[in-house]
């Protein structure tokens, strides 16, 4: 009999997952993870570890499975929240959850699975996986977006490799939200009408800009109002020497400067803001919404533009460094002066986008059929042929 670790966050989905795993005839075993009692940070006034990690072991007592809890605290501060601060700090936007399904979920946890003498993890997320074999039996894996296009959460695995895939089972991968909802409570599980939890990974939820401010200090600076015709939007029409020059042209950053607009207030801290913002800038008599456009990390000034269509938001090409370049099927990676036609995403629930990847020495570049809103470097992008996710990287 084949032995599965589930991580039970204490929610539906994971649930439900060892629910099915069980009934397919697994040896399945429950593990919370504890991610979080560092006093010095606090992420929330709520507790919800507790509370979840008690609805966990309830659901293994109704499966019958063993149950344990594993704190992983040290290497989450490690792994996540200190790499969070860093990146803030550099002015980056950071996607906690897939680092934590990266660094702690597939890698930490997944290790300790294997020392427990299981064959495999398995968690509550939507989305599946598939396997080539080839002619002498060696296997490729694939990870498939989920079924349910509403909660297809492929985007947060995109980091993940072929050995960590193998070991890898995603029991609702086939399901719909309802009817996980629907097994759950014929089975009479507590978690049937649970909430779905949000904020950080397994940690709950996190108002963010009060989370930072405990490790990064507050300095006061100035927002500047940048009107949508400055020169920077100005895309002259011109010849380039080569693809590779036409695509640096596009993606690069238009560069701001106090003058460039006005000030209208003040904020605590650039760092706590974020490309494509709204809230948190609290500025008003305005026409339209102010959104940040840019934020300067190194002179504290927030760059904001009027309205959601304001050229300062719009890109259409991003660069990813080849050290932060990563193909979930190395079997496909481009080789220098490759390209091949994709589906992209830059964050978790877009729609997928048109883009053609052109790989040059040095990195990889995601050009967008269409302008792309808010591209914000520290974030993924991912790209999919098909509902396969083949690859991704951060944004430079």
């Amino acid at each position: 009999m084949k032995k599965v670790v589930v991580g039970l966050s204490g929610g539906v989905d994971s649930s439900v997952a060892a629910y099915l795993l069980k009934e397919q005839g697994y040896e399945v075993i429950g593990l919370f993870m504890k991610n979080w009692h560092d006093d010095s940070v606090t992420i929330s006034e709520e507790c919800p570890w507790l509370e979840d990690s008690n609805d966990a072991l309830i659901v293994a007592e109704k499966l019958g499975i063993p149950f344990q809890t594993v704190d992983l605290s040290a290497v989450y501060k490690e792994r996540i929240v200190d790499y969070m601060f860093d990146e803030y700090q550099k002015g980056r936007t950071p996607n906690p959850d897939v680092l934590c399904n990266r660094e702690i979920k597939f890698d930490v946890f997944l290790k300790i699975a294997l020392q427990l003498g299981a064959d495999f993890v398995a968690t509550g997320h939507y989305c599946r996986k598939g396997v080539l074999t080839d002619d002498e039996g060696k296997a490729t894996y694939r990870l498939l977006a989920g079924l349910d296009g509403n909660k297809d959460q492929s985007y947060f695995l995109c980091q993940l490799s072929q050995e960590q895939l193998s070991r890898t089972l995603f029991p609702i991968g086939e399901l719909t939200k309802p009817e996980v909802r629907k097994i759950a409570a014929e089975n009479g599980l507590i978690t049937a009408d649970k909430k779905d939890s949000q904020g950080l990974c397994f940690i709950g939820k996190v108002r963010l800009p009060e989370f930072l401010q405990q490790k990064l200090k507050p300095k006061k600076g100035v927002i500047v109002e940048v009107p949508s015709d400055v020169p920077q939007y100005r895309k002259e029409r011109r010849e380039f020497a080569s693809k590779e020059d036409e695509l640096a042209y596009n993606a690069a950053k238009p560069v701001y400067h106090l003058e460039d607009g006005k000030v209208v207030g003040e904020h605590q801290g650039a760092h706590y803001f974020t490309k494509g913002q709204r809230k948190g800038l609290d500025v008003g008599g305005t026409k339209e919404p102010l959104f940040v456009i840019e934020t300067d990390v190194e002179e504290n000034i927030i760059y904001t533009g009027q309205g959601k269509s304001h050229p300062g938001l719009y890109r259409r090409t991003l660069f990813v460094n080849d050290g932060e370049l990563h193909w979930v099927r190395p079997d496909l990676a481009l080789e220098s002066d490759g390209k091949m036609e994709v589906m992209a995403r830059i964050r978790y629930r877009q729609p997928l986008q048109k883009a053609t990847l052109y790989k040059i020495d040095g990195g990889l570049y995601v050009d967008f059929e269409e302008r792309q809103s808010a591209i914000t470097e520290g974030q993924f992008v991912a790209w999919y042929l098909e509902d396969e996710l083949v690859g991704s990287g951060v944004i430079s």
